[in-house]
């Protein structure tokens, strides 16, 4: 397999790693544990199985889900290993239709302290549609349940996994660095509740590369303490958009810093580039944030900061202690379905500073031809090029 593309974040081992799938392995293959892709049978035992035997082992090895349909339930794949671990999905993972059956816990299938791991291609579903409903009815409904997560992982690499119909977060990495997501397909209603495609929090070293993420909240979101992230080429919508936050949920909260978004799409979602903070009291920052060659279609606030964040109107209705400094929009273009294409409506005890806006181009998408604007309340910045609509700086 070709070595893949440098990312700004790479460390020297990161690349070590990934410049070759695991060769000359060790195969698992969950069937000769007792799975059965016939879609009907509970396989879940067979596919911890299957992980302990690789685990355990003293070299590099492969744990294989050939073609077929197989039914898990919660899966816990925990770690640390003693050699390198290929996950390779031939085939599709599917949860019971019963969405209690994996939404009572956090996640469905996780990986727990595994590092030098590459999870490969394959289909996992969820099957959400269901949960979705309970929560849409105001039933009582568990928590639900993340499709795949990583948690305490280190030198990760997730390539060609298709996610469909996740009861909440599709992928989530918390507390992991060096982790490498490409060419991954989400898939979930536009109306399906916090459905977030990519979730990363209290992570550094995250590359998200050639993805294409539909779903009924933010395409790709960046909690606190996350740091050092890349993300290119993404195609997004319908969604939320990309967003940093929100932030400033708890008073002692650490920041995010050095994130870069560049040549990625956005298509008719609520949102283009965001971030957002609540109206309370908090430490936390997020700064030297960088937009780049960003294509908007017909989306709502192409390019927006809103430190006064409040999705459910029950707000703290005071000002947002985190501290937003050093971001930059640049070729920025296309449509926006509202009027204000550029909003910072940022903290007047806390304001934005060092905003740069270059060579912007920014229209209202609107049949009586309205033009655009620029909102700005506490922001401070500076502009360069053509920008459209005009700068309020």
């Amino acid at each position: 397999m070709a070595k893949f593309k440098t990312m700004k974040y790479t460390s020297v081992s990161w690349l070590l790693f990934f410049g070759l799938i695991i060769p000359s392995c060790l195969a698992y293959n969950v069937v000769n544990f007792g799975a059965k892709g016939d879609g009907k049978t509970d396989s879940t035992l067979a596919f911890l199985g299957a992980w302990s035997a690789a685990c355990t082992s003293t070299s590099p090895s492969n744990v294989y889900i050939p073609q077929g349909t197989f039914l898990v339930r919660t899966l816990s794949f925990n770690g640390p290993c003693r050699a390198r671990i290929e996950f390779r999905i031939d085939g599709m993972l599917i949860a019971p239709v019963d969405y209690n059956a994996i939404g009572k816990s956090e996640f469905w299938i996780m990986f727990y302290k595994v590092s030098e791991l590459i999870v490969y291609g394959g289909t996992i579903d969820a099957k959400g549609d269901g949960y979705w409903s309970c929560r849409k009815g105001g039933g009582s409904c568990p928590q639900g349940a993340r499709s795949i997560q990583f948690m305490w992982c280190n030198n990760v690499l997730l390539r060609g996994l298709k996610s469909l119909y996740s009861q909440r977060v599709h992928v989530g990495i918390g507390y992991s660095s060096n982790v490498r997501i490409e060419y991954v397909a989400i898939i979930a209603p536009s109306g399906s509740p916090n459905t977030d495609g990519i979730h990363v929090q209290n992570s550094r070293g995250v590359t998200i590369y050639g993805s294409n993420i539909k779903t009924g909240d933010d395409c790709v979101s960046i909690g606190s303490g996350s740091m050092n992230l890349w993300i290119e080429k993404v195609a997004c919508g319908p969604g939320h958009g990309i967003s940093i936050g929100s932030l400033g949920q708890v008073n002692n909260e650490p920041g995010v810093a050095n994130v870069t978004v560049v040549n990625s799409v956005f298509t008719k979602t609520q949102n283009g580039v965001r971030i957002k903070s609540w109206a309370r009291p908090s430490d936390g920052f997020a700064k030297n944030l960088n937009f780049r060659n960003l294509v908007m279609r017909n989306v709502g606030y192409p390019i927006i900061i809103d430190q006064n964040y409040c999705p459910d109107n029950s707000c703290p209705r005071q000002s947002s202690g985190v501290k937003v400094s050093e971001v930059t929009f640049k070729n920025v273009q296309g449509t926006s379905s509202t009027q204000a294409a550029i909003k910072f409506d940022c903290s007047p005890s806390n304001p934005c500073s060092g905003i740069k806006l270059q060579d912007i181009k920014l229209t209202f998408n609107d049949r009586l031809r309205r033009p655009a604007f620029a909102y700005c309340a506490n922001a401070r910045g500076s502009h360069g090029g053509t920008v459209i609509p005009k700068s309020c700086f």
